[in-house]
């Protein structure tokens, strides 16, 4: 079967985490350092801070900016379930801005009207999470200015989007935002098994995150409340949580990062034959100045008189389609929060099927991915 993505490890990879396996350091060592700041370097960031997952990641920005009960969060509801679960996480409640219906990415218009309306209630949100969709980054200079306007902060959640470009600039890079989470699961631009990273150009942001993804302890004698009582002696100061990365996982995702852009090109070119053959139109949005996605996914639209079908003809023939997403607050737990009635995010996910997208995918594969298509739609 031709899965709809799939990590790429190369024998350099599989070299630097034996190199690891046979160092004095499994765990926390001088590869997670090294992995953060080439993250960092890359993005135009000042500080990566590495975590065990995306979801980890998201759950220790909001705290950073002290997402609590009796705050609101707003997200995107086309995302994974841990756009909003991170939120959750915290106590807060979550609601959901309904998004671009041809790119899937938090609408910024729908957003400023949901915003006029918080104002006038008293519930304006403290921290909005927009979701770059795929790997195309949303408006961010607009998200920003509403959040200069109306006083919230701003996590992007770019688990889709490392190698992307907003304006020229890398996201990640934190011009329109305090915190950018990455996520390094296998079927994303780069891996490391399981991970995650929040970027930020806030010193004090980042130092609260490392506190946060190692129980909250600190060994640094500057950052000491109380006088130590020898050598050995360190603290716990705020309620964190164990969410390190091993060296393990960053040695894997230093490594990768030296395929980053050829990764993001190959990427590209799939995503631009998937266009010009089934969805022309689209073009501009996708490969535009503009924005650079990172491709992480590419969402085909069918009817949803068809999907059905589709999808479970496309199985049959080998060809892993999935679907991305079922807007969260159709989800069983998140069904007290807030729907959103006659939603873009909805029609979205009716005829949504999810096609392979990885840079090991051959010509002659999507040729045959074609065809099928092609053919089950007449």
């Amino acid at each position: 079967m031709i899965p709809y993505g799939r990590q790429s490890i190369s024998q350099a990879d599989i070299d630097a985490v034996v190199e690891v396996l046979k160092s004095d350091f499994l765990t926390q060592g001088p590869v997670v350092p090294r992995f953060e700041q080439a993250v960092a370097d890359y993005c135009g960031a000042q500080f990566g801070v590495a975590v065990n997952s995306g979801t980890a990641a998201l759950h220790i920005a909001c705290l950073a900016l002290g997402v609590g009960p009796g705050d609101w969060v707003w997200t995107s509801p086309i995302s994974f379930v841990a756009s909003a679960n991170c939120a959750l996480y915290c106590g807060a409640q979550v609601d959901f801005v309904d998004i671009e219906p041809d790119t899937g990415n938090m609408c910024a218009v729908e957003l400023e009207r949901k915003l006029v309306i918080a104002k006038r209630e008293g519930k304006l949100p403290k921290v909005v999470i927009p979701v770059h969709f795929a790997g195309l980054p949303c408006d961010m200079q607009e998200l920003h200015r509403l959040g200069q306007e109306y006083g919230f902060r701003i996590i992007e959640d770019a688990c889709h989007a490392l190698g992307a470009r907003y304006h020229g600039e890398p996201t990640g890079n934190g011009r329109y935002s305090d915190i950018t989470v990455f996520s390094f699961h296998p079927v994303k631009i780069i891996t490391t098994g399981e991970g995650g990273m929040a970027m930020t150009n806030d010193p004090a942001l980042a130092k609260t995150m490392r506190l946060l993804r190692s129980h909250g302890i600190t060994r640094e004698p500057e950052d000491f409340i109380n006088e130590p009582d020898g050598p050995w002696y360190y603290e716990q100061q705020m309620l964190g949580f164990n969410y390190r990365m091993t060296d393990i996982q960053a040695a894997l995702g230093l490594s990768q990062m030296e395929n980053l852009e050829n990764w993001i090109a190959k990427r590209g070119e799939i995503a631009r034959r998937y266009f010009e053959t089934l969805s022309p139109e689209r073009l501009p949005r996708y490969f535009s100045t503009e924005r650079r996605s990172a491709f992480h996914l590419y969402v085909h639209h069918v009817t949803p008189e068809q999907r059905r079908d589709i999808f479970q003809k496309l199985r049959e023939h080998g060809i892993g389609a999935n679907v991305h997403y079922m807007p969260i607050y159709k989800q069983p737990w998140h069904q007290t929060c807030h729907a959103i009635p006659q939603s873009h995010a909805d029609q979205f996910y009716a005829g949504a099927v999810t096609l392979p997208l990885f840079p090991g995918l051959m010509k002659q594969q999507q040729g045959e991915l074609f065809n099928q298509i092609l053919t089950d739609q007449s």
